[in-house]
């Protein structure tokens, strides 16, 4: 166990982004699946932008890698062109 305050602290403060970093990985993949289970065209451009803009977000926060955030969102707009 950790012997100094700031040890403890930081302990504390990385179990609430570990936590957090989960939720918004969670609900981005959750938002992806319903992007791609979509069969509308018009929804599913609706919704592309706010999916995007989560990957965005994931991606600036190391939470994924750039590249995979790239790929994401790639697959996502071709499927949509193919609707």
């Amino acid at each position: 166990m950790a012997n100094h305050k700031s040890a403890l602290k930081r302990i504390r403060s990385n179990e609430v982004r570990r936590l957090r970093n989960r939720f918004q990985h969670k609900t981005t993949r959750n938002a992806i699946k319903k992007l791609r289970g979509v069969t509308d065209k018009k929804e599913a451009e609706k919704m592309f932008p706010l999916v995007v803009s989560m990957i965005d977000k994931l991606a600036k926060r190391n939470i994924i890698h750039n590249n995979k955030a790239a790929n994401l969102k790639s697959k996502l707009a071709k499927h949509i062109a193919s609707l």
